[in-house]
């Protein structure tokens, strides 16, 4: 088994999202929502509205009563499987939240309305946005909106919406207008970063070459720059002539010398630049073996041996290469 297939790293960096995630949620609420009044959806939001009515309980308690009972909901309709990936940011983010309310300060670190709603707005989609990557959920009212649609058979975002309006509603009459409108706003950031979180990682660029020299192309860019190519069958448009075009995904850094490439091979070559918000897979998240099978190179699952053996056959080729431009220097002294 590869190092990048181990169980236990993948279990390290979900179980460090969790923490992450609930962590940086419990303090925006305690330091930004809470003190200014700002309206919530989720439990968190029932929980301030329960809060008012109840004053001497603590709204991480609430939060955490409503959590229970919405997770043995969970279990009984949608299963235990569910309610294993929900357990961890049910008591997670109450207990984070009855730490930060006991941190003397921390709900006067402004007195901006208006700047403590962008931080918890923006907060609130990176912290969501880290849990849900390593598919876990952040429990409270996603239960119930999924038990919701598996009763109803209807959309999930329908019961989303629902739910936020019901419990904005219920904020909104207690702390007014304004108050309000500052949570609008919240829920709004919050939707375009967690947008972003979700598929937030290392930008790539994409290169789509078509060239009559496409063959010459793939292998320049192969051999020369060191990166991966696929060819994919194409129709012209006038001539309806059948085509390989050049697919190329490669770091930023690397697309001037991919262009230039290409333009060496073939200077009317089309190309179409593209930016990726991210890249999985061999060659960027896991790595590449550079085995040659067939006239495309390998694309089917390479054995770790082959892998290993690949390894060592470039370590010799940097070791010879090191040799060489030594004797290359020697030479050149001798010379002078």
């Amino acid at each position: 088994m590869r190092p990048y297939d181990k169980p236990w790293k993948r279990a390290a960096v979900t179980a460090i999202c969790i923490l992450a995630g609930n962590a940086l949620l419990a303090f925006l609420v305690v330091a930004f929502i809470i003190p200014h009044d700002i309206v919530m959806g989720g439990t968190t939001g029932i929980g301030i509205v329960l809060q008012r009515l109840a004053p001497k309980i603590d709204v991480s308690y609430i939060v955490l009563g409503l959590n229970v009972v919405l997770l043995i909901l969970g279990r009984i309709v949608l299963g235990r499987k569910f309610a294993l990936t929900t357990i961890a940011s049910t008591f997670l983010f109450p207990a984070f939240m009855w730490v930060f309310e006991r941190i003397p300060g921390i709900d006067k670190m402004t007195d901006n309305a208006l700047l403590a709603t962008i931080f918890a707005g923006v907060l609130m989609g990176i912290s969501l946005g880290l849990v849900m990557r390593v598919g876990s959920s952040t429990g409270g009212m996603d239960v119930l909106n999924l038990i919701c649609h598996k009763v109803f058979h209807l959309p999930v975002a329908l019961f989303v919406w629902l739910m936020d309006i019901l419990v904005v509603g219920g904020q909104a009459i207690f702390i007014g207008p304004e108050k309000t409108m500052l949570g609008i706003i919240v829920i709004v950031l919050e939707s375009i970063i967690l947008d972003r979180a979700m598929i937030f990682g290392k930008p790539q660029i994409e290169l789509f070459v078509i060239s009559k020299k496409y063959d010459e192309i793939r292998k320049k860019l192969l051999d020369d720059l060191g990166v991966g190519v696929t060819l994919s069958v194409i129709e012209t448009g006038r001539l309806c002539e059948e085509q390989k075009a050049v697919i190329c995904v490669i770091s930023q850094r690397k697309a001037h010398d991919a262009i230039e490439v290409v333009h060496s091979c073939d200077p009317l070559a089309f190309i179409t630049v593209t930016q990726i918000r991210e890249v999985r897979g061999r060659g960027f998240t896991v790595a590449r073996a550079n085995v040659a099978a067939g006239p495309y190179g390998a694309d089917d699952d390479i054995p770790a041996e082959t892998v290993a053996q690949t390894e060592k056959d470039k370590k010799e080729t940097r070791l010879a290469r090191r040799e060489q431009r030594k004797k290359a220097r020697e030479e050149k002294k001798r010379g002078r």
